[in-house]
């Protein structure tokens, strides 16, 4: 498959201008939709269900793409496409998948904020380092293995 800059050399080379002309009309008509804006937030916001009703009314309602709503409203591409793939965040029902989720995350982030000590983790075994002699694995003598043919 040919680039769109190896398609256009080809084009110079068989002295198609008009082609050309078309290809370079094409490029200023997109670069004209194109969006510069960062791809990122700058300040975050909580999702409401309001919040969501205003994504999917954009949505529904411009030609934006998911990052541009995104950027508009401060709140990242991956929120949006959930609220419009999804529906999520359209109520305020505290049995939701997302307000169980965000139920449990507050619970960790005070547990782990009133605790004084760091949560202990397991320490990794260290490859090579055995706790004492290695015991043979029983053989299962319905299987055969190579010594039994020597």
């Amino acid at each position: 498959m040919a680039t769109l800059k190896q398609f256009e050399e080809a084009l110079r080379a068989q002295g198609m201008n008009m082609a050309l002309a078309i290809l370079e009309k094409i490029r200023k008509e997109e670069k004209k939709t194109r969006s510069i804006m960062p791809a990122r937030r700058v300040a975050g916001r909580k999702m409401t269900p309001e919040l969501a009703r205003k994504i999917l009314e954009l949505h529904t309602t411009t030609d934006m793409t998911q990052q541009e709503i995104a950027f508009q409203l401060g709140i990242n591409q991956g929120r949006v496409n959930e609220v419009v793939k999804r529906g999520k965040w359209l109520t305020e029902d505290p049995q939701s998948e997302e307000a169980q989720a965000r139920d449990k995350a507050k619970a960790r982030m005070k547990r782990t904020q009133s605790e004084d000590t760091p949560i202990p983790r397991k320490q990794p075994i260290a490859k090579g380092v055995e706790e004492g002699p290695r015991k043979p694995k029983p053989r299962n003598t319905a299987q055969l293995s190579i010594e039994d043919f020597l």
